[in-house]
């Protein structure tokens, strides 16, 4: 069933918050994967606030849903998600990346309640999800797993090597997500290595492929059930992002890959999320 009106503007404004959230975590922890952080917000809130099945009462409920960050350095826009959520308290990111902290900028399934897996060595998280949407099949369980990957994180061999083994295994309760926002740390990811025509070297590896707008909670919605309709396959969206989606200084550029924010550039992105959202 499609999102509703409601839905949609709940989610929209959960991702006006979620949005603040990241930016002052950058503040506090004095710097961190930013650009990312902002480019997956709408994946993850779709995700977190609609479509999982979990509880965060019980972060290793067997039966849960599996999420896997793939691009792991977009911790920091994760961490503020599972504590919205409940699964720890707010107040914790205030030391984020601080000596001490359960938080390091790619997080640690051991140390953060709600992580399935800990991540950040690019190229590894897809492959551990298809390992979890194997073990699901083999167990005969009904979790569904997902998994975000980077665009940047696609240049990456274990990633098709991944690929291959879920379309081999079918594994239809498998769903992808590559956040497209073709920046990585060294610049345009056409011009370090080429990765189109992604959708068609999806689907050359077996996949089910579907291309949406990235930050559009209607599309997101239509394309998470389409996949969880569809049989004998595991199912990728490439999402089409905006790094530093938000902050209008960051946007599209891959310097704001990871940087730090003094109190006027602060200011500056948070009256730029207001100013987007209809806050100002």
């Amino acid at each position: 069933m499609a999102l509703a009106d409601k839905e949609i503007a709940a989610l929209t404004e959960k991702a006006w918050e979620i949005r603040h959230l990241i930016v002052q975590t950058i503040v506090w922890a004095g710097g961190g994967h930013v650009g990312g952080a902002l480019s997956q917000v709408e994946i993850l809130i779709v995700l977190y606030y609609h479509y999982l099945n979990i509880d965060p009462r019980r972060p290793d409920w067997e039966d849960r849903d599996r999420v896997i960050l793939s691009k792991g350095h977009g911790g920091v826009g994760y961490a503020p998600i599972l504590a919205d959520r409940g699964y720890f308290p707010m107040e914790l990111l205030k030391e984020f990346n601080h000596t001490g902290s359960p938080f390091g900028m790619h997080l640690d399934r051991l140390k953060v309640p709600g992580v399935d897996a800990s991540t950040g060595s690019l190229g590894h998280g897809l492959p551990m999800a298809v390992g979890m949407a194997l073990g699901a099949k083999l167990q005969q369980k009904p979790w569904h797993t997902y998994c975000i990957v980077g665009d940047g994180e696609s240049h990456e061999g274990s990633i098709w090597e991944a690929a291959m083994c879920a379309a081999h295994y079918k594994l239809d309760n498998l769903t992808g997500f590559v956040d497209r926002n073709r920046l990585c740390i060294d610049g345009d990811t056409e011009e370090i290595m080429a990765l189109e025509p992604l959708k068609g070297k999806w689907a050359s590896f077996g996949w089910y492929v579907l291309e949406i707008d990235g930050h559009d909670f209607k599309e997101l919605g239509e394309a998470i059930e389409e996949a969880r309709r569809t049989a004998g396959r595991p199912t990728m969206i490439i999402a089409n992002t905006v790094k530093g989606k938000g902050v209008n200084f960051m946007e599209g550029e891959a310097a704001w890959h990871y940087g730090g924010l003094d109190s006027d550039k602060e200011k500056q992105a948070l009256q730029s999320i207001n100013r987007i959202y209809g806050k100002s």
